[in-house]
This record gives C-alpha cells, structure tokens and sequence, in this order.
C-alpha cells in the first residue's frame, strides 16, 4: 500500500484507517501474526462496520470507504473539477498519481485477510447488509450517490476511467461538506475566523405544505428560481406576524433547489461580524449560497445594523454572484422606531436623517414578502388541509368548533397554531 505517496490526497477523511490496514497488509506474509495485528484487524472492521451505521452504507465497505473519502476531500483537484470539470495542466498528472494509488486501495482483496488471519471478520464487512440503511448524517439521495459512484469506480476497467468517473462526481454534484450537505451553520473558530458546521437533519418542509400564500411563495420561488439559474435575483425579506409560515418557506426552498445546487447557511445576530470570512470561503465554490437570518431585527441601541447595511450593499467589495440573503422578521422596517425619532426635533437637528437611518436596512433587500396572519375564514381552511394530510376522521364542523376553541388560547389565528391543534389530535388519537 502506497498510502505514504499521496500528493494531493493527504488529508483523507479515513487517513487513520488506511494506515491501520496498511500495518495489517505487511504482516500478512510473517510467519507470526501477533495478537496486537489481529486486534488491529478487528478494529478497522468494527470502524467500517461504524461508518456504515452513521451514512446508511452497504456491499463492501472497504469500497465505500475510499468512496466517501474521494467524495469528501476538498484539494486543488478535486475543487478545479467542481468549477470546470475536467482539471487542465500538470496538476492532473499529480491527479492521476493518486488516483492510481486510490484504485489500488479499491482493489485490495480483503478477503484474503480472512485466509491469512483464519477468521471470518472480512467477509462481513465485503457485503455488508444494514439492518436500518438510513443515514444519521447525510440524506437519503447524497447516500445514492455515493453508492453509485461506488459501483462505477468499481466496474472502471483502467485508471483512466477512473479518473474520468471521478471527475464526472466532482463536476455534477461537487465536493466535501457543501457537496454532501444542505444547510450551515456557525460554529466555533477556525482561528480568527468562523467555521461553517453542515447540520446534518434538515425538517422534510415543501412549499406544499404550506397552506395558502400562494401569491407569497411564488414570489419567492421566482426570484430563487432566478438565483439558482444564473440570472439577476434580490436579497429577499419575508416579513409578517409570527407563526405565518416565513421560516417554513425558506425550508421549503431548499428542499425544492437542493439538487440544483442552492445550500443555506444561517448566521445568528451575534455572528454578523464573521459574514465576511464566510463570504470569502464560499464565492468561488459551483454552489448558490443563500445567507439566512431568521428573526431579524434591532432594538433602538443596537448598531449591529450599520455593519450589516454594508455587508448586504454598500461596500467597495461586489457581493458575489452566487450568494443572496434572505431575512425573515415580525417587523417590515427591522429596526425599531419610537415617536421621538420624528417628534423630538431636540434630540437631534435633522430628525429625517435619524428616520432614513433606520429604514435604509429594509431598503437593502430588493424583494420583500408579506405573510400577514389568516383570518378566520383561511385559518378553517388550514386546519381542514392539514385534517386530511394527517388523517384526522373528525366531523368537520366538530373540527372547527374545536380548532376555533384551541385558538382562543393557543396564540391567536396562524399557521402555526393549527398545526399545534392537528398535532394534539394526532396525539390524541
């Protein structure tokens, strides 16, 4: 095993494992196997065997292993062929040395392990079967992608084509975190800097699922629709009361645009101050990069909002093509105004600049979405739909009567509080 040859590959995500085998593979032929080589055997089983329980993987594990790893490596190469496809120059050379390396590694027989250890262990882990094949970390397409790709390295008859197929991967769905994950989040420091932490369960929202807001989500869809094909689009703010579906439709729009490559990224108010790292990190990747901020808004001391102003327009920098913000908030002009600032002309000379101060945050998203709370004719109507997607048997006027007494002290008529009232039922029954 060549493992201490990489070039680009060096930091591969199961670097410790291929290792480990390689301490196994050169006792293979002693003439004593010591008890410390057979444990070392029975380790990288059970990490394998590990790995398959957190992505739902199964067949040969060894193979899904160096999958996933390629999937997964972030390098010079393999970040050339998400932007371009096929790589151009020397560094495909360095490229085919590796890979040539990596499909030696694929077509190690693992079996003969069991010959030489007398066990049983590696026929395990050759066709593995999942009793649960659902993944804890990734979904349920990513998963089938990287089993395909499996299968193609597999079936590739010369290291040429395994370059090519390869490539191919890196080309249509990309590569790493932002290759096999949906949504981010800020995490802690790499340094000075924030780091982008993927989340790994995302809540299975469509549009559909949104009941009414019909003129609310098209609008959203067409300017996401604009984003994610390479036309001119707005930063975008939905605004509204609470529990009217805005957080909701922002998970519903990743849902529908995440094989087109549209990711999320939500950013806290106390992280604002990180958005240019994270800006930085992510405008030359083949991605759509929405910025999220849920809830946005400031209290009258709060002067977050004057770096944030810049950030969204205003900067000497041009914000990248392939990143948008999209806000939801409670209040349309997202900063809170008093009386005085109209009014109490002592405070200050020019009391409309003071006035446009606070409204040019708002002005800054191009789009702004209003989901203004149902009234009582809407919120039966959502309660009755949402009665037949999860098979409530009620009699509808029983339903209403309870559904219009649930409101009265639940928060009020929204979306959200029949939902909280179909939940109860569910429950219930």
């Amino acid at each position: 095993m060549r493992i201490n040859e990489f070039l680009l590959y060096r930091n591969l995500k199961y670097g410790s494992l291929l290792e480990g085998m390689q301490g196994v593979d050169r006792s293979v032929n002693s003439s004593s196997i010591s008890q410390d080589i057979r444990s070392l055997l029975m380790e990288i089983a059970g990490r394998l065997i590990e790995m398959a329980d957190d992505y739902g993987f199964e067949g040969n594990l060894w193979q899904m292993m160096l999958t996933f790893s390629l999937a997964n490596n972030e390098n010079p190469y393999s970040l050339a062929c998400e932007l371009k496809g096929k790589a151009e120059g020397s560094i495909n050379l360095a490229a085919l040395h590796d890979l040539s390396i990596i499909k030696e590694l694929f077509e190690y027989d693992i079996l003969a392990l069991d010959r030489a250890f007398e066990t049983d262990i590696m026929a395990i882990v050759s066709d593995y079967k999942n009793p649960d094949p659902r993944s804890k970390t990734i979904n349920s397409k990513i998963r089938g992608r990287i089993r395909d790709l499996c299968h193609s390295l597999n079936s590739s008859k010369d290291i040429e084509e395994f370059k090519e197929r390869v490539e191919e991967f890196y080309r249509e769905f990309g590569v790493g975190r932002f290759g096999m994950h949906k949504a981010f989040k800020l995490g802690k420091k790499d340094g000075d800097e924030a780091a982008i932490i993927p989340i790994t369960s995302i809540a299975p929202v469509s549009l559909e699922d949104l009941i009414g807001y019909e003129a609310a989500k098209e609008k959203l869809i067409e300017n996401t629709e604009a984003f994610v094909s390479g036309r001119r689009a707005n930063n975008c703010l939905l605004f509204g009361a609470a529990g009217t579906g805005k957080s909701s439709s922002i998970k519903g729009i990743l849902n529908k645009y995440f094989d087109r490559g549209l990711r999320i990224i939500e950013v806290y108010k106390h992280q604002y101050r990180y958005l240019n790292d994270v800006i930085a990190k992510i405008k030359t990747r083949n991605y759509k990069f929405i910025i999220y901020m849920d809830d946005l808004s400031f209290e009258e001391f709060e002067t977050d909002y004057k770096y944030l102003k810049a950030i969204i327009e205003g900067s000497l920098e041009k914000k990248p093509d392939n990143v948008l913000i999209y806000a939801t908030s409670n209040r349309r002009h997202l900063i809170k105004e008093n009386f005085s600032d109209r009014n109490d002309r002592d405070d200050e000379l020019h009391i409309s600049d003071t006035v446009q101060e606070k409204l040019s945050l708002s002005s800054r998203f191009g789009v702004t979405i209003y989901f203004g709370s149902p009234d009582k004719k809407e919120f039966n109507d959502i309660v009755k739909g949402l009665a037949v997607r999860y098979n409530i048997r009620m009699d509808e006027a029983e339903l209403l009567k309870e559904a219009n007494r649930w409101e009265l002290s639940h928060g009020g008529l929204s979306g959200r509080t029949a939902q909280s009232f179909i939940d109860y039922l569910a429950g219930r029954e």
